[in-house]
This record gives C-alpha cells, structure tokens and sequence, in this order.
C-alpha cells in the first residue's frame, strides 16, 4: 500500500513458511518492482492464496503494473479490509496471511521479505488452491 493508500495486487511465485512459533512467511520480490516499494514503504503486506475462478484476474495483475492503474479496479478483484494490517486482504482467496516485515535480506535482483503473521484468514481448509504453471497455464490442487 502506498503513502496514499492505493493498495496493489501482484502475483507472486516465490513464498514459504519460515517459522511456526511465531508464525513467519518470507516472500521475494525484484527490486524493480512496484510492490518492492510499497512493502518498503509500508512494511506490511498480504500474502493471498488465490482459488480457481481468478485466473483472469491474475493474469490481468501479472501483465500490468500498479504504477500505471488501479490493479483493484481494473481486474476485478474485491479489497476487503484487514483487521491488523494497512494493505486489503482479497475476496475470494482460499487464504489471506496479514504480515508485518520483521526482516529482509537482499539476494541479487530480489529481496527476501520476511513477514509475522499477524493474522490469518482461511475461507475453507478443504478448498482447491490455484497454481500457475507458467505463462497463461494454472491447475488447481486440492489439499486432499
């Protein structure tokens, strides 16, 4: 989110889970991206697990960029408010993870954001999760 309040959406494909107590997730994301900034900025984000149905959204996200236009607005996404964090949650995500930077560390073109689960938002536990394979391909993959 940046200093305005304008909120963006970017798939990412780097992320895992770096601590159970207390929960941790760390994501990657290249220097020259928009995002990079705004998690700068802000130190807070939201890591989104997106459902099968919002392929098209998604791909809208990765193909253009936040500085340009509204990402919310224009891809459809919903933004719902989160309860400890400035950035939106997403509407329709199997899960969303609200997280405060406690770390970084810089890896060539890409830093590594580490993020304190602040709160979590899980729709259904049961509930297909979309990967993307590359380009325009994504499968969805049940827990199951």
């Amino acid at each position: 989110m940046d200093k305005q309040g304008k909120a963006n959406v970017m798939p990412l494909g780097w992320s895992m889970i770096t601590s159970g107590k207390p929960p941790m997730l760390a994501i990657s994301i290249g220097h020259k991206r928009h995002t990079h900034k705004l998690i700068e900025e802000c130190g807070e984000f939201v890591l989104a697990f997106p459902a099968p149905g919002q392929e098209q959204p998604l791909l809208y996200c990765g193909t253009h960029s936040g500085r340009d236009v509204d990402k919310f607005k224009e891809s459809g996404f919903e933004a719902l408010p989160a309860k400890k964090v400035k950035p939106p949650l997403i509407a329709g995500c199997v899960s969303n993870f609200e997280c405060r930077v406690v770390g970084k560390l810089s890896t060539g073109d890409h830093t590594i954001f580490v993020g304190e689960v602040l709160a979590a938002h899980i729709e259904d536990e049961a509930r297909v999760r979309l990967y993307n394979l590359g380009g325009r391909r994504f499968k969805g993959i049940s827990p199951e």
